[in-house]
């Protein structure tokens, strides 16, 4: 049996990501802070991450779900601690994890690694700019990690949703939520289950000759 372990998996897409592996027979556990959490960390803290990458043993997948959106705002008004945290979390928790679950995957041989980006990465959001930023971030990350990796059966990509219905874009001004779900040609929000079905297919076997890619679920909104 396989282990995923999922990063902000007790909401959210994270959640949603942990049911649909789970039906895959994958055994789930969830790094968060939240209550309920199997392995309680915070993903900013390095130390933390690699004590909780020993408790957790052998993990195969890796979904870095744990995210903000950051302080809302025009950049010359986005405070230096809401940019500070925003990258902390979305990019440096990526980091973290990253450099504490690949050894072993590279050791076996086998791993998937889903890294959740933003289309806010590619087109970037007005007055998210933290946000929008580190989604770029770590869209840069998956593409190096995947050109690493490529030729040790471990296999890195990213995804990137426009706005999806979760507690996390509850958070989001309402003028920057009403601009961003403007621009879906579907009208409507995602919904986590659909960003689900996406990272279940990345993190399966039927994946074998895509790396360092950003895969986008975005009801139309992608570019390019």
């Amino acid at each position: 049996m396989r282990t995923a372990l999922i990063t902000g998996g007790r909401s959210g897409i994270g959640a949603a990501v942990g049911e649909r592996l789970a039906a895959d027979g994958i055994r789930v556990l969830t790094l968060d802070l939240a209550d309920g959490a199997d392995l309680r960390a915070d993903v900013t803290d390095a130390a933390a991450v690699r004590n909780a990458a020993a408790d957790a043993g052998p993990v195969d997948i890796l979904v870095n779900s744990a995210g903000i959106v950051g302080p809302n705002g025009p950049l010359w008004e986005i405070p230096l601690d809401g940019w500070e945290r925003t990258f902390a979390v979305n990019v440096h928790g990526t980091f973290n994890t990253c450099q504490a679950f690949v050894p072993g995957m590279i050791a076996n041989g086998w791993g998937r690694i889903v890294n959740i980006a933003s289309m806010a990465g590619k087109d970037g959001n007005p007055n998210m700019s933290p946000y929008s930023a580190s989604k770029a971030a770590v869209i840069a990350l998956t593409k190096s990690l995947g050109k690493e990796l490529a030729t040790t059966g471990v296999l890195a990509n990213a995804i990137a949703p426009a706005v999806i219905e979760t507690p996390m874009n509850a958070d989001t001004g309402a003028d920057a939520l009403a601009h961003i779900t403007s621009l879906i040609p579907m009208r409507r929000v995602g919904q986590p289950a659909e960003v689900a079905e996406l990272i279940a297919w990345l993190c399966s076997d039927r994946v074998t000759f895509s790396t360092g890619a950003v895969y986008d679920i975005s009801g139309g909104r992608a570019t390019y």
